[in-house]
């Protein structure tokens, strides 16, 4: 790309103003635009406007000047110095060689793109054949070569088409890329000893749940992808666990796509899942795969569709910008205008606190969505957002949703400010600048981290709502879903379904999960809060004498501290828990109904002898139970009137141990080695144990 000086006013167009502009732009303009995107995208790995709104651009300036020297420049810019030559790389060793301008052996051109229908069947109209198609990665494209005896001797990127950079060194640690062919494939394709050097092209990518690890600092897994392939120092590039997958293969002599994708697995590849597809189910496949993207541990932008044929393929040629034989067929993102009612500052578990949008729920792609990440500090003060704004909302490739602009302010004009403490824990909050712009962070990010993440566990497992483990609520933080346990029953399906590998399904799973525990018992709601001292058998403790929960927040330490087995040093953390966890109750009875005891008759009131089947029997269990869950297991107990213990010890009546397969737990075996040395305990089955309750 040329290196010509971006006039002002094009420099700071932001895509809004483009998008409104662009029917009347003229090609200096046009010019202008596309050598700065271009070099946001390719040059800076940071592009300001969306996909779909650049390939407009080019498509524009192709229309009104189909000539013009731009569109043969598109592509990142290349450094200075002399073209490295495929035989020079017998004399220069790779690490010397490391971002040097390489000269492609045929042309890496882009691909011609649509976006409907009608486009891509007039398309397919002009040659005969199978058509196939594969999902188009957003990664970054490269060529490798190998020589005669099957050896990787060079790897290049894209670059302009013409040129690329070499980055042989670094592909050498990417473990998709082989670093040598099979032979015997080499040769039963008949292209061993063959004087032509055998050339795959593919896409150099990061996978999302590779990407989970770094996305509080870059904002997407491509600018990251080529950033590190590019890495100045040795070594570093394993580190960020790129992929490969292969596309395309060139100096084969083979004559259909389909010998060509068998034959690059057979050499070692990984390639893209792709398939072979009729003309009356391009449209089909198109929607099938948009369907599909959001559970593709890989970003993709498109569909990509290819003539079969190697001899159509021939025959239809290329254009100075693309092949006339294959063409993309991108996703858009559908965009809406909503009113901004708060933004709400989230903590992920790095310590990053990050703004998120939320508005009125409007209706993109084919979901409701009501909340956005507002990215970095940057894009924030830039927004200039304020309370009750009137906004533009995309979701971006059909999956992620942006706020692109503020179109107009709210009443009042309130702006949203930048906190100075964590909205977490309180601890300070500082301002730091990452290579993606500048982020808000916890100054203490171990403890402030680690107690949300406890306290949403915690609340998931006592209260019973199944399904949120670390790994979900780990990414339900992160993706700004939930910090408090109030935040559980604000869940929606279409807020869950964007976390990774959670398809509607189980989003649905999940949220039904919640619903179903909007009425809470006492006890249960007591120890879930995750007070001190306030483990399950003090909140029975206190269940039982206070029965309600107005009682239990209004006690006084004298009171507390007359019910049996409550001293002091319990007794002041479980009234300083409830004060500091104040606002969290009141919070949480906006959603949730606690089922408070019935007042106790003067018969309750005096001491009456254990009832029940379990006549005051403690039981423990282990391993996995089929008729209920383990929490259930212990409320069977307490209802016959037994005691659910907490370990294994001498003072144990059962260990009941469940049917599922597999080696002994420890609990087992310290149960059984305390029965070889007269322990009254007693080891039974689960059906043992139902039979004892009579179900």
């Amino acid at each position: 790309m040329a290196t010509d000086t971006i006039p002002q006013d094009i420099a700071s167009m932001d895509a809004a103003t483009i998008e409104r502009g662009l029917p009347s732009f003229e090609p200096p303009t046009l010019e202008a635009l596309i050598r700065r995107t271009n070099r946001e995208y390719w040059d800076a790995n940071a592009p300001t406007i969306p996909d779909p709104l650049y390939d407009r651009l080019v498509e524009a300036l192709r229309r009104l000047a189909p000539d013009n020297p731009v569109l043969d420049e598109l592509g990142e810019s290349l450094p200075d110095g002399p073209v490295i030559e495929a035989e020079a790389t017998a004399t220069i060793p790779p690490e010397d060689r490391l971002g040097a301008p390489v000269r492609h052996t045929r042309s890496m051109l882009s691909l011609g793109k649509c976006y409907g229908a009608e486009e891509l069947l007039a398309w397919a109209e002009k040659f005969e054949g199978e058509i196939l198609m594969m999902p188009k990665m957003d990664g970054v494209a490269c060529s490798l070569r190998y020589n005669d005896k099957g050896e990787l001797f060079l790897a290049a990127t894209r670059g302009n088409g013409s040129e690329g950079e070499d980055i042989t060194i670094n592909a050498l640690e990417v473990a998709d890329i082989p670093k040598q062919l099979d032979a015997k494939s080499l040769a039963h394709s008949g292209l061993a000893n063959s004087e032509l050097s055998l050339e795959v092209r593919g896409e150099l990518f990061m996978r999302l749940s590779v990407f989970e690890r770094y996305k509080d600092q870059y904002s997407n897994p491509r600018n990251l992808t080529a950033g590190a392939i590019k890495h100045k120092e040795r070594g570093k590039t394993a580190a960020y666990t790129l992929s490969f997958y292969a596309y395309d293969l060139l100096n084969h002599g083979l004559g259909h796509e389909r010998e060509k994708f068998e034959l690059l697995k057979a050499l070692g590849f990984s390639v893209e899942e792709c398939e072979f597809v009729a003309r009356d189910a391009l449209q089909d496949s198109f929607e099938r795969w948009s369907r599909r993207r959001e559970a593709i541990d890989y970003e993709i932008d498109g569909v990509v569709y290819r003539a079969a044929d190697t001899g159509e393929q021939a025959r239809l040629g290329e254009t100075g910008h693309h092949p006339r034989w294959s063409i993309a067929y991108k996703f858009q993102g559908d965009t809406g205008t909503t009113t901004l009612e708060d933004v709400l500052w989230s903590v992920s578990r790095t310590g990053t606190i990050t703004p998120v949008g939320l508005f009125k729920p409007i209706e993109l792609s084919g979901a409701m969505i009501g909340r956005a990440g507002l990215h970095n500090l940057n894009r924030f003060e830039e927004l200039d957002l304020s309370e009750g704004a009137t906004i533009e909302v995309t979701r971006r490739g059909g999956v992620i949703p942006h706020v692109e602009r503020m179109i107009a302010p709210g009443p009042g004009a309130k702006k949203f400010e930048i906190p100075t403490r964590c909205p977490a824990c309180g601890s300070e909050a500082e301002r730091r600048k990452k290579r993606d712009g500048e982020f808000l962070f916890c100054s203490r990010p171990e403890a402030c981290v680690s107690a949300r993440l406890g306290e949403l566990l915690h609340f998931a497992k006592v209260v019973d709502i199944q399904g949120f483990g670390p790994k979900i609520v780990t990414q339900a933080v992160d993706a700004g879903l939930l910090s408090s346990p109030v935040d559980f029953y604000a869940l929606r399906t279409e807020d869950l379904e964007t976390l990774d590998r959670l398809g509607r399904r189980s989003a649905q799973n999940l949220v039904d999960q919640v619903e179903a525990h909007r009425s809470v018992e006492l006890p249960v709601f007591l120890q879930a809060l995750g007070i001190d001292h306030l483990g399950r058998q003090n909140a029975l403790l206190l269940a039982d004498e206070f029965r309600t929960l107005a009682a239990v927040r209004a006690v006084d330490r004298d009171t507390l501290l007359e019910v049996k087995g409550i001293k002091d040093a319990i007794a002041d953390a479980i009234l300083g828990g409830l004060e500091a966890r104040s606002e969290l109750i009141d919070a949480l009875l906006t959603h949730v109904s606690v089922v408070d005891l019935p007042e106790k008759s003067e018969d309750d009131s005096a001491e009456q002898p254990v009832e029940g089947v379990l006549g005051g029997k403690s039981f423990l269990f282990t391993g996995a139970l089929e008729a209920f869950t383990r929490k259930q297991a212990q409320d069977k107990v307490e209802a016959h009137g037994g005691v659910s213990a907490a370990g294994v010890n001498k003072t144990l009546d059962y260990l009941v141990v469940g049917a599922g397969k597999g080696a002994k737990s420890s609990k087992q075996k310290k149960a059984e080695k305390l029965v070889d040395g007269g322990a009254p305990l007693k080891v039974i089955t689960e059906a043992e144990f139902l039979e004892m309750i009579g179900e």
